[in-house]
């Protein structure tokens, strides 16, 4: 059996139905959410985006890098788009493929939207499809691909990218497979990017972007790959270390990808986020400085690169669950602000995240995907506070109100520097009937 050619043509039926209005509504919060998230990307990483040009000086063009005002030639935007929609872990994701979905995505589907004047609502839906694709393949071979240390949004994201841009551009079937077997050989991501202060792990979203593209074009160009890229000692083999990958269906448990997807409320890794809003609901009962301890049991996937209490930066600091829950329960919130450069460096918060220790529990473990919980019990000098947590804010069991994403939406366009009007007129072209994407990203 083609493995590859039983993948395909299971997208290809997501593509060929019709997409159901509420999959496009989450699709346009999602495009939103993806502009936001870049935008602020783009502010934080303001330092070394400046030392990026100078030294790259990279050509200008007619396609807009989101968030720096700059427009390039088409392989720099997608880059640094990729770059900077990844550069705060705020993006959207699921848990159970263990992936960031959206920036990849539409990291390359913007500017090549610009290039072809193609419309929102077309993009969207060519979206949904790669949404679809790379979360159907990051669930198949899911937790293996993480054990073996790869990245899943750099991997998946790759070929997912590549499928979405292949149907919004209306590439042959032909030119689709050979552009799919490219993203195949290119797809890599690793996850030692999360460790011990590296600040790599935007990268992999950058250049699954780009490799999504350069893919794209071998195909479109009659570059042939192997009629199996999946099978044999192909993805599968090198993703997971085996041949036998049983394949998930499209469409699992009868919803789309993209709206199991999640959104950020806190400005962390979402691994931290059961544990943060734990702290944050204990926090009314107890005073911090009578914290002697606190232990925070969740599930083992979460645990491995993220139960660290020695925080060099920021970078570090959105990876840790001890440096999150103490935030949680400093604060009573977890966002930018907490995860500045400035802040990972107070001592009081530095000195509550040396009180925290992480555990694997088997039960929470063993719920794990379906329930992405932790509990946190806060001892002190006046008895435990416990609190567990099985779906944080923002997982699709528990969403965003729509005034809780516009909040949002509007505090990440503020820090990026967007004055309320251009947030404004963002947030409404997106919704604004026949807009073109050029006429969305004009002044971001």
């Amino acid at each position: 059996m083609n493995r590859s050619i039983e993948y395909l043509k299971a997208i290809d039926a997501v593509w060929r139905a019709p997409i159901p209005e509420p999959v496009m509504a989450r699709a346009r919060r999602s495009l939103l959410d993806y502009l936001a998230v870049t935008c602020a990307g783009a502010a934080f990483q303001k330092d070394k985006l400046k030392k990026y040009f100078d030294f790259a000086q990279p050509e200008e063009g007619q396609f807009r890098a989101i968030g720096t005002g700059k427009s390039l030639v088409l392989k720099e935007a997608v880059f640094l788009n990729g770059l900077n929609g990844h550069a705060l872990d705020f993006d959207d994701g699921t848990n159970s493929g263990i992936i960031h979905l959206g920036s990849p995505i539409f990291s390359l589907l913007l500017p090549l939207s610009q290039r072809y004047g193609i419309g929102i609502d077309a993009m969207l839906r060519a979206a949904v499809v790669g949404y679809e694709a790379s979360y159907t393949m990051a669930v198949s071979i899911q937790p293996g691909h993480k054990a073996l240390g790869y990245h899943a949004t750099g991997t998946c994201g790759t070929l997912g990218a590549t499928i979405a841009a292949s149907y919004m551009l209306g590439l042959t079937d032909e030119e689709r497979f050979q552009a799919f077997a490219a993203a195949c050989v290119a797809a890599s991501g690793m996850l030692k990017v999360l460790d011990d202060g590296s600040e790599l792990k935007p990268y992999n979203v950058a250049k699954a972007s780009l490799l999504a593209l350069t893919a794209l074009q071998l195909g479109k160009s009659g570059f042939k790959g192997h009629a199996d890229p999946l099978g044999g000692r192909g993805f599968f083999k090198m993703m997971t270390g085996s041949e036998d990958v049983a394949l998930k269906p499209v469409l699992l448990g009868g919803s789309y990808a993209i709206m199991k997807s999640y959104t950020k409320p806190y400005a962390s890794c979402r691994y931290t986020h059961p544990a943060v809003e734990a702290a944050i609901r204990l926090r009314d009962q107890l005073r911090a400085e009578d914290v002697t301890e606190i232990l925070v049991n969740t599930y083992d996937l979460a645990v491995a690169g993220h139960d660290h209490t020695d925080i060099p930066g920021s970078y570090s600091a959105k990876m840790s669950i001890p440096y999150a829950t103490a935030a949680g329960l400093l604060y009573g919130r977890a966002g930018l602000q907490e995860f500045s450069e400035d802040a990972v460096k107070r001592n009081e918060i530095l000195d509550l995240t040396k009180r925290v220790r992480v555990f694997a529990d088997d039960a929470l473990s063993a719920a794990f995907p379906g329930i992405q919980a932790a509990i946190v019990s806060i001892r002190t000098k006046n008895g435990t506070f416990t609190e567990r947590v099985d779906f944080p804010k923002g997982e699709p069991e528990n969403p965003l109100t729509e005034e809780e994403f516009r909040s949002r939406y509007d505090g990440l366009m503020a820090y990026a520097g967007v004055d309320a009007a251009g947030s404004a007129a963002v947030f409404n072209t997106v919704y604004k009937e026949n807009a073109t994407v050029e006429e969305l990203i004009k002044n971001l």
